[in-house]
Formats: structure tokens, C-alpha cells, sequence
């Protein structure tokens, strides 16, 4: 691969590179920066979400981007702190391509602390923004890029937000662009889950597994030998794998306390509460008195 393919280089809707997903935006930017190996493709989900995530977020996002990367799908979000930059992480880590769209110029890093996560990214994906190169992380830019990382992805899932996050914005340009959007189900309790929980509350998909997407977008449907990564156990009746699926087979026929589990894991207790709760929802877990938990017949 060229040098020039790696530099920043400005493309136009004329240029062969030009995101085709960009047609359906009814204010297409007139140009962007674009620097990267991997341009972006049409079989893409943006993951978005608090930059003020929790641990469980945080967890979900990074599981969620390495699930994609290994059934071949391109993650898109917006480098930001928090759930953006541990979906891209997540996919990064498992060999996947992976887009970040920018609220700055191309030449500015922001947050600083993700210069070597965006070296990552231009290296097997792309980093986009429509701001000059030097542009500085203005607010009044980030509502505006969203509706490109909506644009370039065939779902959005919005891991954790506030009511008035960011996060949502990006979900109302995808409805406005006839994207699926789903959300991951939290605490009522939660102020980051409190936008996630409101727009599943409104009609959108809860989504409890990475089967929630293939089964709301056709497109997104794996082949029939999807890569599965080294160690990650194969789904459950219920279609849940990965951590979820890891959970299920420690578990094994008999009431179990989270303590055991946890241990027998390697996991702190918040990350396992979470999965816990996902579990539940999806009906492969049972609460049982004395803080105990058994997988339920749709479990095994």
C-alpha cells in the first residue's frame, strides 16, 4: 500500500472513494478528508454512546465491536471517550476495519489520549471529517458529523446515553434515513442508560446480543462459516455468544451465587451484573431467592 494511500486526501462525491452511503443525506458535505488504508463500505453498524460511560458500557461497546469485526462487519463511530472509543477498540483488537468520523479537522487528535488508537484505525480502516484540516474540536461540530456516521452504517446501536446525549442524536438522523437503530437495555436506576431505555420505551429494538442485529438487518446476515474468535463459545439456543454464552456454560444445571461466577470468570462484579441483567432479559437466566442464579431451560 502507497504512502499517498495513507496521507490525508480530500475526496468529492466524483471521487471513486466517495462513501455511497453519502447519497442519501439530504445535506451531504461538499467534500471530506479522509486518511486511511480501508474506506469506508456498505456493510456497516455504527456503535455510539456516552463519553461518560460505565464500566458495563464500556465492556458491552468493546464485545460488541470484536463480535462485528468477526462476523466481517465494518464499525463505524466517532472516536469520541467513552463507548465510541472501546467499540473501535474492540474491533481493532479482533483484526476488523473500523471508521472514525471526526468533530475536528483531520489533523487535530481529539481527545489527545487517542493518538495511537487513531494510528490503529488509519492503518486497517479510515479516520473522515468535513472540517478544515486544522479545525478545532468545536461543540456546534459534532451534531452536525453525526449524521455521518449515520449515514455510513445500515444500523445504529446506541450502547449507553443520557436523555439529552449525543448519542441520540445520531439515532434521530438514522431514523430520518430509514437506518434500524438499537439500543441496549440498562438500569432505571442508571443515568447513562436513561436515552437507551427511553428510545426502547419509543419503539426501538433492544438489542441482547449481536443476533438482535442480523435479525433486524438482512444485510448484515454473516455467511454460513462466520469467523468466531479464538476462545469466544458458540451461541446458545437463545442465539447469545461470546461473554454472554460464557456466562451460560459456567453456570452449568445447578443454582449458582454471582460470587463463583465472578471468580470463576475473572470478572469484577459490576461487569457481571450487567451481563447478568442481559441475560435475564433475553429469558436464559432466573433470579432466585438467596441471591442465586439458574439458567432457565431457554439457557441450555
Amino acid at each position: 500500500m502507497s504512502e499517498r494511500i495513507l496521507a490525508p486526501r480530500w475526496i468529492v462525491p466524483e471521487s471513486l472513494e466517495w462513501p455511497e452511503r453519502f447519497t442519501h443525506l439530504q445535506a451531504a458535505p461538499a467534500g471530506v478528508w479522509m486518511w486511511g488504508r480501508d474506506v469506508p463500505t456498505t456493510t456497516a453498524v455504527a456503535v455510539v454512546g456516552s463519553r461518560r460511560a460505565t464500566l458495563a458500557g464500556l465492556d458491552i461497546a468493546r464485545c460488541l465491536g470484536r463480535d462485528l469485526a468477526d462476523a466481517g462487519i465494518q464499525v463505524v463511530s466517532g472516536m469520541a471517550r467513552g463507548i465510541d472509543g472501546a467499540a473501535h477498540r474492540g474491533c481493532l483488537d479482533a483484526g476488523g476495519s473500523t471508521v472514525a468520523v471526526l468533530g475536528c479537522g483531520i489533523d487535530i487528535c481529539y481527545p489527545a489520549e487517542h493518538e495511537q488508537l487513531r494510528a490503529e484505525i488509519v492503518e486497517s480502516g479510515c479516520v473522515i471529517s468535513e472540517e478544515p484540516r486544522a479545525m478545532e474540536p468545536f461543540k456546534h461540530n459534532f451534531p452536525k458529523r453525526n449524521r455521518l456516521i449515520a449515514a455510513l452504517a445500515s444500523a445504529v446501536v446506541v450502547v449507553e446515553g443520557t436523555a439529552r446525549s449525543g448519542a441520540l442524536s445520531t439515532a434521530r438522523w438514522a431514523a430520518d434515513m430509514g437506518r434500524e437503530i438499537l439500543a441496549v437495555p440498562g438500569s432505571i436506576r442508571a443515568r447513562q442508560s436513561e436515552g437507551t431505555n427511553l428510545l426502547i420505551r419509543d419503539g426501538v429494538r433492544p438489542l441482547l446480543s449481536i443476533h438482535d442485529l442480523f435479525e433486524a438487518v438482512s444485510e448484515l446476515q454473516p455467511g454460513p462459516t462466520a469467523p468466531t474468535a479464538p476462545g469466544v463459545a458458540p451461541p446458545s439456543r437463545t442465539g447469545l455468544s461470546g461473554p454472554l454464552a460464557e456466562i451460560l456454560s459456567a453456570m452449568g444445571p445447578n443454582p449458582v451465587h454471582p460470587d463463583a461466577l465472578s471468580s470463576a470468570l475473572n470478572l469484577t462484579a459490576s461487569v457481571l451484573a450487567s451481563r447478568l441483567v442481559t441475560l435475564e432479559l433475553a429469558g436464559a437466566v432466573l433470579s432466585l431467592p438467596g441471591g442465586l442464579v439458574a439458567r432457565t431451560f431457554e439457557g441450555r
